[in-house]
């Protein structure tokens, strides 16, 4: 498995930590990934989670870019300014931030969701209704098109 896939939610303990899924822990293990970075989604109220990967996904776009420009600015802004590395515990615990915390919404459980090379924290009710959203516009994307009805769903 070397894919972010399905989604759960799990309690943050009176310390503020919450358990990773095992799965997820398990494709950051087969990739050797030491540190996990996050940053705050641009478009939702979210937490990208990765490895080192993601980071570098866009220090790469930020290399496209004119080191004077604007776009750069904000860039770096984004990468490292709403990015955090968080750490493991030795029972695969992350702690819950105000970092995390403020941009989110999380409370008392957290939304893990699978994004295919990283995964997102979410405060569970708004994920839900994110995820409600986005089925709807695939249904209507979807009938628009005129797809078959034997398509896989």
């Amino acid at each position: 498995m070397d894919r972010f896939l399905s989604n759960a939610v799990n309690n943050i303990d009176s310390k503020g930590r919450v358990s990773v899924p095992a799965i997820f822990r398990q494709v950051l293990a087969q990739r050797a990934d030491p540190q996990l970075y996050a940053l705050q989604s641009i478009a939702h109220p979210a937490i990208d989670v990765g490895g080192m990967d993601l980071l570098q996904r866009y220090e790469d776009r930020m290399k496209a870019e004119d080191p004077f420009s604007e776009t750069f600015a904000d860039m770096s802004l984004f990468t490292y300014g709403d990015g955090a590395f968080l750490k493991f515990d030795s029972e695969g615990r992350i702690t819950v931030t105000d970092f995390i915390r403020t941009h989110t919404g999380i409370t008392d459980r957290v939304a893990f969701v699978g994004r295919n090379d990283f995964f997102q924290l979410w405060e569970p009710s708004q994920f839900e209704a994110h995820r409600a959203q986005a089925r709807a516009r695939l249904a209507r994307l979807h009938l628009s098109k005129g797809v078959s009805q034997s398509t896989p769903e």
